[in-house]
């Protein structure tokens, strides 16, 4: 496929995002920041929010630092082609790999393209460790594509949050004058000392270095979404605020849980996020709705039977509990089989991403629903087994409990028979839409139903759905 043309902005692409960038333009995007996997050989078990998610955040590299460097050289390029020669790139990274990818940056922006090094230090429990020093901060390296005069760059200042935080960090003596204005002596230069006013700094603030004290989310924080990674909005905030104006573009390629499109609707930019979990795009979603995004597009969830076999299985599992409006199971081992639990009645759910699931499947959860009260539960896989239907018959004959067999393919489809409040089920609230060429032209109907502010208008291929939330 070739790039195309046009750029469309308030969209969240669920993809490789080395694939969806070779589909963008060239130079049309003003700043990037991107956070990817850091080279630190961890696997993480993300609690998602309220709704206590289980996923798997694959952070393991297998062929050591050169392979890391080289999967991310392959994106960093797409991205040096998109950027605008006005634009700027913020890679955040640590200890793990921060030289390498130091290097890889000097070798497509250009050494003299090097902006700073900045030092995100954030606070935390002090520990003893033996034979090195606790590590307390992150790196962000910062690259402008263009010369210093062609760079959008804001001579942009911090604010004093008051008085004393302004003493405190300049570490001066306060005094006053003869009409009781406060002030300290600052270096004028050649020696000689001049008066700044504490009424004048707190009005203008001053100039940001490159050591940001920034502190991490903490778990009473209204933003906490439970990604482990998640960075802080004001973090965004301040990237954004200095290498963007209000027409500019805002990209974030390793999405995450949004804090970037967060940042960026809030500064009122333009945004665009990619990320390859179809559970990371409907958080994401979410988050923008809560923000008051007006119009969030996804582009790329699984529409097919044949993707949905492909998704990892931590993915697989949230797609099914979120496409039944489920809530996830809190713990990922010792839950007896449970996987999470159906709307509203809160019964058992089972996730199989296998086909022909059979008998001893239904007969384990039987057991397993059993132990939580519950009448009623349900299985989700690909396909099931004759023996499968038939135990699920027999013990709704023998001891009354029903086990509901549901197939990924009915979860695609909205099957009616699946979606009623009797099932306790409800349908997705983005319906998918019907697949057909990208040239196909609307139906005067369509547009006629999209005027008038029914179903959104839709145009739908390579068997990505895209959705329109703006109602």
């Amino acid at each position: 496929m070739s790039p195309v043309s046009y750029l469309e902005t308030g969209v969240l692409y669920c993809d490789d995002n080395l694939h969806r960038l070779s589909q963008f333009p060239d130079e049309c995007i003003d700043l990037i920041y991107l956070d990817p996997p850091f080279f630190s050989n961890r696997q993480y078990e993300v609690i998602w929010g309220d709704e206590a998610e289980v996923r798997s955040f694959e952070d393991r590299w297998q062929g050591g630092i050169h392979v890391y460097v080289e999967w991310m050289r392959e994106r960093v390029i797409e991205l040096h082609r998109i950027l605008k020669p006005t634009g700027s790139l913020y890679l955040h990274c640590d200890w793990h790999a921060g030289h390498y990818l130091k290097m890889m940056l000097d070798d497509i922006f250009g050494q003299r393209r090097f902006r700073n090094e900045i030092v995100w230090h954030y606070s935390g429990w002090n520990k003893r460790l033996r034979g090195k020093f606790e590590s307390r901060h992150d790196t962000i390296l910062f690259y402008a594509k263009g010369r210093p005069e062609e760079q959008v760059f804001n001579s942009w200042t911090r604010a004093w949050a008051s008085v004393s935080e302004y003493v405190q960090v300049r570490k001066q003596k306060v005094r006053e004058d003869e009409a009781g204005r406060k002030y300290v002596l600052s270096d004028a230069g050649a020696g000689k000392r001049a008066r700044r006013y504490l009424d004048e700094a707190m009005a203008t603030g001053t100039y940001v270095d490159d050591v940001w004290e920034i502190d991490k989310i903490n778990n009473s924080a209204k933003e906490l979404m439970g990604y482990p990674t998640q960075k802080p909005e004001e973090l965004l905030r301040r990237i954004i605020a200095a290498s963007s104006d209000p027409t500019a573009v805002v990209l974030d390629p390793f999405a995450g849980c949004g804090t970037t499109m967060v940042a960026a609707q809030q500064l009122g930019r333009q945004w665009i996020g990619i990320d390859i979990s179809p559970t990371a795009v409907t958080l994401m979603r979410e988050r923008m709705r809560r923000v008051g995004a007006p119009y969030v597009k996804l582009v790329g969830m699984p529409v097919t039977l044949e993707q949905l076999r492909a998704l990892k299985p931590f993915e697989f599992q949230n797609w099914v509990i979120q496409r039944m409006h489920g809530t996830h199971a809190p713990r990922k081992t010792s839950d007896m089989g449970i996987d999470g639990y159906s709307f509203m009645l809160h019964e058992p759910v089972q996730v199989k991403q296998s086909e022909s699931v059979g008998r001893p499947v239904v007969d384990a959860f039987q057991t397993a629903v059993q132990r939580t009260g519950k009448a009623k539960g349900y299985i989700v896989g690909l396909s099931f087994t004759k023996g499968a239907h038939e135990e699920a018959a027999r013990v709704k004959a023998t001891i009354g409990m029903e086990i509901v067999l549901v197939t990924a393919a009915a979860l695609l489809r909205d099957s009616p028979d699946l979606v009623t409040p009797e099932a306790g089920l409800f349908p997705a609230d983005l319906p998918l839409p019907s697949p057909r060429p990208a040239d196909a032209l609307p139906t005067a109907e369509e547009l006629m139903a999209s005027a008038n502010g029914h179903e959104p208008l839709t145009l739908v291929a390579e068997g990505s759905a895209e959705y329109d939330i703006s109602n």
